[in-house]
């Protein structure tokens, strides 16, 4: 049981530092990390984007408001595939966050993807 602890313990730790670096990067607007907004006519939206990121790592880290934010997690890196492989760009660089963050809320509430093992509940009137 503490293995699993642990587990689940290091890839929340590893998940949200690179989805807060991520952001932070680009809200203090580091030269590599603005360079790909360039090329998609986003550098205003840097900082926007960044905190937008910072934000959604905060909600994933809680357990009360882990569903959201791997709710807005996933969005957030779908859109960004998305605009990758619109401008013929490498799926890769949001792929890698959006599968660590999968695998992280699968290990912390696997109910998100199966489903309640629970029968259900008559309601009574």
């Amino acid at each position: 049981m503490k293995t699993k602890k642990y587990l689940i313990t290091s890839f929340i730790i590893l998940t949200t530092t690179m989805v807060v670096l991520s952001g932070l990067m680009k809200s203090i607007h580091l030269p590599w990390s603005v360079n790909g907004l360039v090329k998609f006519n986003l550098p205003n939206a840097a900082t926007v984007l960044g905190l937008m990121e910072i934000t959604f790592a905060v909600l994933f880290v809680f357990p009360k408001t882990m569903r959201i934010g791997f709710i807005l997690l996933s969005c957030y890196f779908a859109g960004a595939m998305a605009t990758e492989l619109s401008n013929d760009g490498s799926m890769l660089n949001p792929a890698v966050p959006l599968s660590l963050i999968w695998i992280t809320a699968f290990f912390r509430d696997k109910y998100l993807f199966i489903g309640s093992s629970e029968p259900n509940v008559k309601i009574q009137k």
